[in-house]
């Protein structure tokens, strides 16, 4: 039975419009990231769907083959990013899209000081997440429905980025998320495969999720066999039909991206650009990180680190409570990001990835604060970054004066703490 369909208008919320204004004045010319962006959330919606469903397999639905896939198209003059991970009900759709909930948005504002370029840097280090899609497009909708909810639970959300948004319930058989674009006239340019390809393995090359886009191939066909006793034609009519049954157009799905996890790979295979793109991601940061140490232990306790060192204070800093910067992975599969045993919070500015060979599936924040794997890594990891600031300071003083005028603060709390 169809559902009942229940449409609001809502406005946004005050931060939201202020920040939309400036995304699409002061980021103009790097309009490409908007692709970043929506990629990142898709691969964040898959984590959370693997993470759920290790208590609930149910929520796969019968589908746990994890994709990302991105669309355009010319007539329409729309590009459309999906996924099939987690998805969002109808309040998760208001709170994500509505609102900015996160902390040090106040001190963002703030810091606003008119001039585009530099406003440009504190947008990236803010973090714009879903709303770049508004630096390229006039319209957006978002059709999403949450894993494990009923099919007529599905939502759709559109908005102009002005002053208000529609939200309404609609049936939808898949769960995930759906990202329409209706582009400006302006950014036609992104309506080409070539183009989309480029910024794909440009930024999000490491996603460790299957990033799909349709491929055009000319596939040879058999000729058809004359009927026999049929009258013979003639050699110039024979080849015109020969050229026009010879190809056919087949559309097939191409992976454009390389999907391993990047922290994974050899530290030979990895270039400087490569990290600095996944730290972008992880960090979700416009500009290249500080520093980034990668260490893989091995042994009785085996686990991989990959963590890095901002440029630039993150606005949420100064709140100890505010803990999202180490993602812990196990075996590869996302755990969670608030993973607090993992580093000091006077290093809590540190970004980055750990993932462990040795710690159960279904780990709960309970394990981790009674666990002695995590105690070793919580160690482990400390003193990998101490030796990175240490290595620093020696031999690129001038990058460590930089480092303590952004941090020494923070750094400080440790030695208060006798840690």
């Amino acid at each position: 039975m169809a559902v009942e369909t229940k449409q609001e208008t809502l406005g946004f919320q005050t931060e939201v419009k202020q920040l939309l204004h400036l995304m699409i004045h002061s980021l103009y010319s790097n309009k490409e990231i908007f692709l970043r962006e929506l990629i990142s959330n898709a691969s964040d919606a898959a984590d959370k769907l693997r993470f759920e469903a290790l208590k609930n397999d149910g929520l796969y639905e019968g589908d746990s083959d994890l994709k990302i896939k991105v669309e355009f198209d010319k007539e329409l003059k729309t590009i459309t990013v999906s996924d099939n991970g987690i998805g969002m009900s109808r309040d998760e759709v208001i709170e994500h899209l509505g609102t900015i909930a996160k902390s040090g948005t106040k001190q963002f504002f703030e810091a606003l000081t008119g001039d585009e370029s530099k406003d440009s840097q504190l947008i990236g280090q803010f973090g714009v997440g879903f709303y770049s899609c508004f630096i390229i497009a006039q319209k957006v909708e978002v059709i999403t429905r949450r894993a494990g909810l009923g099919k007529d639970e599905g939502v759709r959300w559109v908005s102009e980025g002005e002053n208000d948004y529609t939200i309404e319930s609609i049936d939808r058989e898949t769960r995930g998320t759906k990202v329409i674009l209706h582009l400006r006239d302006d950014n036609e340019e992104f309506l080409n495969d070539y183009q989309l390809r480029n910024v794909i393995t440009k930024y999000s090359d490491h996603i460790s999720l299957p990033i799909i886009m349709d491929k055009e191939e000319q596939v040879e066909i058999e000729e058809e066999a004359v009927a026999e006793g049929e009258e013979a034609q003639s050699e110039e009519t024979k080849e015109e039909e020969t050229k026009e049954k010879k190809f056919k157009t087949v559309i097939s799905e191409e992976t454009v991206n390389s999907a391993t996890a990047l922290w994974a790979r050899n530290k030979k295979d990895i270039t400087d650009e490569e990290y600095n793109e996944f730290y972008k991601h992880v960090g979700h940061d416009f500009e290249e990180p500080m520093a980034h140490i990668h260490n893989r232990v091995e042994g009785k306790l085996e686990y991989t680190s990959l963590l890095y060192i901002p440029k630039r204070a993150p606005f949420d800093m100064w709140d100890r409570q505010q803990r999202h910067g180490v993602k812990l992975y196990v075996k590869r599969i996302f755990i969670m990001d608030d993973a607090e045993q993992l580093i000091p919070s006077w290093l809590r500015f540190v970004r980055g990835v750990v993932d462990s060979d040795d710690l159960p599936l279904n780990v709960s924040r309970e394990i981790l604060q009674h666990n002695k794997v995590i105690d070793s890594i919580r160690s482990g990891c400390t003193k990998k970054v101490i030796g990175l600031l240490k290595n620093m300071a020696e031999k690129e003083p001038d990058k460590y004066a930089e480092f303590w005028k952004t941090f020494g603060k923070v750094l400080k709390e440790g030695v208060v703490e006798g840690r």
